[in-house]
C-alpha cells in the first residue's frame, strides 16, 4: 500500500496519544479497504441449539442461591458501568426549539409536563423557551453527563443515575469479607466530568453505605486516548483541522475493553449508565442480575472442572481457555441497536454474537430477529488458576465499523473500533438468556423520563 506521510509535528501528536505511526497508517488502511462481512448463520433464538436460554422458575431460584453462596464466600465483584459523555443527545429536540422556536410534538409534551421531571422544581415559574434555556445552560443539563442528571423523584428527594448504580451495586454486587460487606463499582467517565464525579459520589455514598450496610469501594477511569483513531476525508486521506492538526476521535464504547482489562475482580457486571428505575421497580432488575450471575458461576465451574481432565485435546482446551460472559437479551421491543446471531467463524465453528445493525449487510436477517440486547453481561475475567485474562487479545480486529460525521461542514469518515460487548468480546464463550423487558429501562430523550418505569410509585 502506499505509505501515507505524517509530518514530524504528526508524530509528535501521534506519541503523545500513545499512537505509533505504524497503528495510524493502518487505520487509514483500514479506511481503504473497509471491514469484512461476518459469515452470520441466523439471529439467536430461545430453544435447543437455538443459542437463548430461558431458565424456568426452578431453575432462577437455584441461580439465584449459587450467586448468594459465591458472594459468601468473598469473591472480588465489580459493577462495570460506562458512564462516558455529555448528556446533549437527550436534550437535541429542546435545542433545536430554541434555534428555531418551533413547538414540536416532543417540545409540547416536555413543556406540559415539566412539573413531573425529577428536576421540575427547578423550573416553577418558568416556561416556554425561559424554562428549556434555563435547563440546558444554566443547570447545564446540556453538557452535564447522564449520570448526574436528576432521574427519579423521591419523598426524601431526587436520585441521579450514579445513585441509582450505587443501590443496585448494594442490592446483587456485594460481597461479605471479614470486615463486612464491601461493594465495588467502577465508572469510565470523560475527563472533563470526573471531579463532578467524584464530589457527587462522595457526597451521597456515606447516606447509602448506612441504608444498605455496605462499605463503598469506588473507582474511575478515563478511555485512554491511545484508544482514539484517526479521522479520513472520504478519499482515504488523514482529515485535518483548519489550523493543518491531525483530528483523533474517540473510537467508540469498544476502547472501554482497556479500562475493563484494568479491573482486578473476579467477576464484573456491565450495564449501561441510564438503564435504571426507581425502587419500587428494582426487583425484576436485581433478581435477573443474580439469575445470570449464578449462570456464570455454574458454567465457570463447569469449564475450571473440564480443563482439570488430562484426556481434554489441546483444542478442546483452547476452546474454554476464554474469558466468560453470560448476556441477557429482551424481546424486541423496536428499539434501535443490535442483538445476539450465531456466526460462522473462520475455522468453521459457530459462536454467539451480539452484534449491531451496522455489522449485518442482509436486513432481512434483523427483520427475523426475535431479541435485543440491553447491555445486561456478567463476565468472568479469570481463568481456573486465578490469573487475569488479558482481554485485549480476544478482541476481534476485523469487527469495527466506519461511520460518516462531519465537522465544520465538511464530510469526514470515522473508525469505530469493535464495541464493547461487539467485537471486543468476539473471542469470549458466550451464553445468551433470555431476561424481562422490565429490566431494560434506557433514557435516550429527556421526555422518556416520563415513562411510567422512571414515575414515582403512585400506589
Amino acid at each position: 500500500m502506499s505509505q501515507p506521510v505524517f509530518s514530524s509535528t504528526d508524530i509528535a501528536r501521534l506519541e503523545q496519544r500513545g499512537i505509533t505511526v505504524r497503528q495510524a497508517e493502518n487505520q487509514l488502511e483500514r479506511f481503504r479497504i473497509g471491514f469484512p462481512e461476518l459469515d452470520i448463520v441466523a439471529p439467536a433464538a430461545v430453544g435447543r441449539n437455538k443459542g437463548i436460554i430461558r431458565p424456568s422458575v426452578a431453575a432462577q431460584e437455584r441461580y439465584v442461591a449459587l450467586w448468594q453462596d459465591y458472594l459468601r464466600a468473598g469473591h472480588k465483584v465489580t459493577k462495570f458501568v460506562p458512564a462516558s459523555g455529555a448528556a446533549s443527545r437527550m436534550f437535541k429536540d429542546l435545542y433545536a426549539y430554541l434555534s428555531s422556536g418551533e413547538e414540536t410534538d416532543f417540545v409540547r409534551c416536555f413543556l406540559d409536563n415539566m412539573d413531573r421531571f425529577a428536576f421540575g422544581s427547578e423550573l416553577k415559574g418558568k416556561s416556554g423557551k425561559e424554562a428549556v434555556r434555563y435547563l440546558l445552560e444554566d443547570m447545564h443539563y446540556g453538557d452535564l453527563p447522564k449520570g448526574l442528571l436528576l432521574f427519579h423523584r423521591y419523598r426524601t428527594g431526587s436520585r441521579t443515575p450514579a445513585e441509582e448504580h450505587l443501590v443496585e451495586g448494594a442490592l446483587y454486587a456485594a460481597t461479605e469479607r471479614k470486615e463486612g460487606k464491601i461493594c465495588r463499582i467502577h465508572f469510565t467517565v470523560s475527563h472533563q466530568h470526573l471531579p463532578l464525579f467524584r464530589k457527587h459520589i462522595a457526597d451521597k455514598m456515606s447516606d447509602y453505605q448506612k441504608k444498605y450496610g455496605v462499605t463503598y469501594d469506588i473507582t474511575f477511569s478515563e478511555q485512554m486516548s491511545s484508544t482514539d483513531t484517526l479521522a479520513a476525508n472520504p478519499d482515504g486521506t488523514p482529515f485535518r483541522n483548519p489550523d493543518g492538526s491531525l483530528l483523533f476521535r474517540p473510537g467508540g464504547h469498544g476502547a472501554l475493553i482497556e479500562n475493563l482489562n484494568q479491573l482486578d475482580c473476579d467477576i464484573a457486571f456491565i450495564k449501561n449508565i441510564d438503564n435504571v428505575v426507581p425502587d419500587y421497580r428494582k426487583h425484576s432488575t436485581i433478581h435477573y442480575k443474580q439469575v445470570l450471575a449464578g449462570i456464570l458461576v455454574e458454567e465457570q465451574q463447569r469449564v475450571f472442572s473440564l480443563l482439570r481432565n488430562p484426556d481434554l485435546s489441546e483444542e478442546e482446551r483452547q476452546r474454554l481457555k476464554r474469558p466468560i460472559r453470560v448476556c441477557g437479551v429482551v424481546r424486541n421491543t423496536g428499539e434501535p441497536g443490535g442483538g445476539p446471531f450465531i456466526v460462522r467463524e473462520k475455522d468453521g465453528t459457530k459462536s454467539y454474537q451480539i452484534l449491531e445493525s451496522s455489522q449485518i449487510a442482509d436486513k432481512q436477517l434483523m427483520a427475523r430477529s426475535t431479541h435485543f440486547n440491553p447491555v445486561d453481561l456478567v463476565c468472568s475475567l479469570r481463568d481456573e488458576n486465578g490469573k487475569a485474562y488479558n482481554l485485549p487479545d480476544y478482541v476481534d480486529p476485523e469487527t469495527g465499523f466506519i461511520s460518516h460525521k462531519s465537522k465544520d461542514g465538511k464530510d469526514l469518515l470515522a473508525l469505530e473500533l469493535p464495541g464493547l460487548w461487539n467485537g471486543a468480546m468476539a473471542k469470549w464463550n458466550t451464553i445468551f438468556v433470555e431476561v424481562p423487558v422490565s429490566t431494560f429501562n434506557p433514557v435516550k430523550t429527556v421526555n422518556d423520563l416520563l415513562r411510567p418505569e422512571h414515575q414515582p410509585n403512585q400506589r
